[in-house]
């Protein structure tokens, strides 16, 4: 074989014909991932709440992405969401599942608010969004869901007692949800971050000695850049993981590993 061939594995990865929505997509790891996915040939619909910042993430991308302005968290609105998020480029093919909240209370503060809020956006929006695209993607016997777990769908950190909940409800909802969509030729799998600067870390990175202590406990010794999560997104989403279903993926440096 030519050396300089385009190996035919490689191409399992492109995404060119597919659409692609992402929630929580005008900053940190969900506009990574929305990059991700389009610099692999997907049109992208990103969604985000803010509409000034999405359509500031949108303009990064130029051709072939749109924004969609809504709020995941709204369960009644999540019909007229995912209708909005076919009108640039068709029904999606691949959602990613991005848009969430960290209230960090102590648990002595936590309101009814709190609470809702971080269980609806993180943990019944994944869900009830979703249902909403499953009939496209069986019609056409093809998709993708990525949710986004955690270091916190199996392990405790202090005032993140919703979050945590939240983040531990997605790991087995996405168990739940591949069981239920893989008979239509649709996967599902999570991807589990380690420690990434965004803004529901920024408290997190803004104490150095923290971080340093973050970093040290990885194998790798350091904490993660967004650009790490880009590849096993695209994996993911594409056909070169269609065997792959109901798995969390911990890109984390080997947080827990050590």
């Amino acid at each position: 074989m030519d050396a300089l061939a385009p190996s035919p594995v490689l191409q399992r990865f492109r995404l060119e014909g597919r659409v692609a929505l992402v929630t929580g997509a005008s900053s940190g790891i969900g506009q990574a991932i929305a990059g991700a996915l389009h610099g692999a040939g997907a049109s992208v619909v990103l969604a985000a709440r803010r509409e000034a910042a999405l359509a500031e993430a949108v303009a990064t991308l130029g051709a072939r992405a749109a924004p969609c302005v809504g709020d995941v968290g709204d369960r009644s609105g999540l019909a007229a969401f995912a209708a909005r998020a076919a009108v640039a480029f068709g029904a999606p093919d691949i959602v990613v599942h991005a848009a969430g909240l960290n209230a960090r209370q102590p648990w002595a503060e936590i309101d009814d608010a709190a609470w809702d809020a971080q269980i609806e956006t993180m943990l019944a929006a994944p869900f009830f969004l979703t249902r909403h695209l499953v009939p496209a993607m069986a019609a056409r016997g093809w998709g993708r869901v990525l949710t986004i777990a955690s270091l916190q769908s199996v392990r405790a950190m202090p005032d993140s007692i919703p979050y945590g909940a939240a983040k531990g409800g997605v790991a087995q909802l996405t168990r739940a949800m591949a069981e239920a969509w893989g008979r239509h030729g649709i996967t599902v799998n999570a991807i589990a971050p380690g420690f990434f600067p965004t803004a529901l870390t920024a408290r997190v990175f803004a104490d150095a000695a923290r971080a340093d202590r973050l970093a040290a406990q990885t194998c790798l010794g350091r904490n993660g850049r967004l650009e790490d999560l880009e590849g096993a997104a695209v994996f993911l989403c594409s056909a070169a993981a269609g065997y792959v279903t109901g798995q969390v993926l911990f890109v984390d440096g080997g947080f827990t590993a050590k």
